[in-house]
């Protein structure tokens, strides 16, 4: 039987929460429903009784990991598939929508840089930032920064020499330099505009007392 790479609905209800009865009962319900199969179909080939079989989907029973190896290769897919979804961390992520990060004033915003900010983290501590720079001036000036932590660029459009220390680095679309933020640096010769970058400042973490 040929299986969908994704059968379980990690949406489902109590699909990462809740008794683990109701969640393998859910699931195995999910399973049959999506293939088209009636309950007699999944008890016969799993050898189990018809009204053993609902008794699991609704939760009403436990059952032998004996029986669910046996169910799970009724409907086409490994004992593992069956607890994909169980306990899983819900989890928080941070989408930021093209054109939609926020747009954020540092060194170098009013000297022709524009910085937008992709995620924003909660709380005292910061442990990076993501931006997207965009340098569109022939006639900006260029701060020097110094921060802690490490930095990351990737290159995105246009080409510059970029300056870290006592070394400078052309930068074409897909390349990545990374360095200390604590030696100087910034953008020194703009070659080809717009130039448009990603610098992503990773901070160091403080250490607990």
């Amino acid at each position: 039987m040929d299986t969908p790479p994704d059968l379980l609905d990690p949406d489902a209800p109590d699909a990462a929460s809740g008794t683990l009865e109701r969640y393998l009962g859910n699931a195995i319900r999910d399973l049959r429903q999506r293939h088209g199969l009636t309950i007699a179909e999944v008890a016969d080939r799993a050898g189990i009784s018809r009204g053993m079989l609902s008794k699991i989907e609704n939760a009403q029973t436990a059952t032998s990991l004996d029986a669910l190896h046996r169910l799970a290769q009724a409907l086409g897919v490994s004992l593992s598939t069956l607890f994909r979804n169980y306990d899983v961390p819900e989890g928080s992520a941070q989408l930021v929508k093209n054109g939609e990060g926020m747009e954020v004033v540092r060194r170098g915003t009013k000297r022709g840089h524009t910085y937008h900010l992709l995620a924003h983290e909660q709380g005292p501590t910061k442990l990076f930032e993501p931006f997207l720079i965009t340098i569109d001036s022939p006639d900006a000036i260029f701060p020097v920064f110094e921060h802690p932590g490490t930095e990351f660029l990737y290159m995105l459009e246009g080409r510059m020499e970029y300056r870290h220390g006592q070394h400078t680095y052309l930068l074409t679309p897909g390349d990545a330099l990374s360095f200390r933020g604590e030696v100087p640096h910034g953008p020194e010769n703009l070659i080809n505009l717009p130039i448009r970058f990603l610098a992503t400042i990773v901070y160091p973490t403080p250490v607990e007392t």
